[in-house]
């Protein structure tokens, strides 16, 4: 059985208020206190390889858990954020009068985001890397985004991808799924790492 960590990129300064999509916007000083903290978590679990988003937030968040680890980062384009087409770079308060926005929101099992994706296509590429990871039946850590992980929850427990919104992802979170041959297992979902107390 292979174990897949999940950890959501660290926060950044358009967090709650718009929707980054592929943009390349960096972690503020809070993700970056995040990504520290997910470094000294992670290191008593045995992890033995760690794949990231191609997103810089993504590359920022796993860069200090690559350190403490001594491991390579794998730049790892099936774990890149939702193609969100026309919809990327947008203001949520601006989204929020768009009917294909609201149509993307309410039947994300079959909306497909304006020149973008739909929710099962991004899932599926996802799906299928973690697949192959846990194939190696090795410990693994992916940072990845906030839908990506919500997706592959709601996919894994057959909740369908409308009622996703029902699953908590907080940015520098953890979310760990067991994986074999015809069985997975949700282990924590959205877990927040403690930070160390101050020296």
């Amino acid at each position: 059985m292979g174990v897949v960590h999940l950890v959501r990129h660290g926060d950044h300064d358009e967090v709650g208020r718009v929707l980054s999509g592929r943009s390349t916007i960096a972690l503020n000083a809070e993700g970056r206190a995040q990504a520290a903290a997910l470094a000294s978590w992670v290191a008593g679990e045995g992890v033995t390889s760690i794949h990231a988003s191609p997103r810089l937030r993504a590359a920022e968040t796993a860069a200090p858990i690559a350190e403490r680890l001594a491991l390579p980062v794998v730049e790892a384009p099936a774990l890149d954020e939702i193609d969100f087409g026309a919809f990327t770079g947008r203001s949520f308060a601006q989204l929020a009068g768009d009917p294909d926005w609201r149509q993307w929101n309410t039947v994300r099992d079959a909306a497909r985001c304006p020149g973008g994706e739909t929710m099962g296509e991004a899932v599926a590429r996802a799906r299928a890397y973690l697949w192959s990871l846990a194939a190696d039946r090795q410990p693994a850590l992916c940072v990845t985004h906030c839908d990506i992980i919500r997706g592959l929850v709601a996919d894994l427990l057959g909740i369908g991808f409308d009622r996703m919104f029902m699953l908590d992802c907080d940015p520098g979170s953890v979310t760990t799924l067991m994986l074999e041959p015809g069985a997975a297992r949700l282990v924590a979902l959205n877990l927040r790492v403690r930070r160390p107390a101050p020296a």
